[in-house]
């Protein structure tokens, strides 16, 4: 030990030491940060040839709003060094991307790349800057998973956007929480990891994989509940139901009031004459004042 008290006496121990300190927390931090974006990729270890692959198919379908290299374009598109491959998937299997045009949101829609296409996209992506990797199927495996603790999850990180009923809603400055009625699996789960659009990103340190899965498992099992009330009205909640009352019964007592008040009109009101009035001066006129008359209904002239 009397060795060691007396380097440290030494001025460059100190450095030594403070040296030694920053490499070891730049190693504790890159085994956290490779392990905590999310998991192995679900198909295999990407090859040079998917990544040249991936390329082609990006310089020719992205670069002209991502720009070559996927550095961006300011106020076209994000730079997507860094994005990872779990990003390019979710955006592109739900047909976000590309996009038809720049706006505030983009829309779910068919998409127009087979899988493994996109599979190769992700991996020159991934190849670019590093970032969360597509999920596996068993991390997105709901077996096992506790619907019950999912669903506290959802209400207390989701459902303030996506709805209670999984519908979705509106956002400021025209963006929008898609509704979760057609998301896969794999698809909530990479943008839980992601945070895509308006939504923030629940890393493994916010909302740990079996905090997701069990997310995952509330929200397809709610998507396959039956509705023992009758309609479902979009699953919206009071709102659309209190407006289909407000609307059904406006418009009944509208129907019933427009029936009571309608004025009764006799058969010869609605001809537009009396009975035995004629158009001819041999034909017999019935006296007004006659229907006034006591005795005789009708008296001819």
């Amino acid at each position: 030990m009397s060795w060691i008290k007396a380097r440290r006496r030494r001025p460059v121990a100190g450095y030594a030491a403070l040296l030694l300190g920053l490499v070891m927390v730049t190693v504790l931090y890159g085994a956290v940060a490779g392990t905590g974006g999310g998991g192995a990729q679900a198909q295999s270890p990407s090859s040079q040839s998917d990544i040249a692959a991936g390329e082609t198919l990006f310089n020719f379908n992205c670069s002209s709003c991502h720009g070559f290299g996927g550095v961006g374009h300011a106020g076209v598109a994000p730079s997507l060094i860094g994005a990872g491959a779990a990003a390019v998937d979710f955006q592109m299997s739900t047909g976000r991307m590309p996009a038809k045009e720049v706006g505030a949101e983009n829309e779910r829609k068919p998409t127009t790349f087979t899988q493994q296409q996109i599979y190769e996209i992700a991996d020159y992506v991934q190849s670019l800057g590093g970032g969360p990797t597509i999920p596996d199927a068993q991390q997105v495996s709901t077996a096992g998973a506790d619907t019950a603790l999912g669903e506290e999850l959802f209400s207390a990180n989701c459902a303030q956007c996506h709805n209670a009923g999984l519908s979705g809603g509106a956002l400021t400055y025209g963006k929008d929480a898609p509704p979760l009625t057609q998301a896969t699996a794999t698809q909530i789960y990479e943008a839980m990891l992601t945070g895509p659009e308006a939504m923030p990103v629940f890393g493994d340190g916010a909302i740990s994989p079996q905090a997701k899965r069990d997310i995952i498992a509330y929200v397809l099992e709610t998507r396959s509940e039956t509705s023992p009330g009758g309609l479902t009205l979009g699953r919206m909640g009071p709102v659309t139901e209190g407006l289909v009352i407000f609307l059904g019964g406006m418009g009944f007592l509208v129907l019933i009031a427009m029936w009571i008040t309608a004025k009764r009109r006799e058969p010869w009101d609605a001809a537009g004459s009396l009975p035995g009035s004629g158009s001819g001066s041999g034909s017999g006129s019935v006296s007004v004042d006659a229907l006034d008359a006591p005795g005789d209904a009708w008296t001819e002239h």
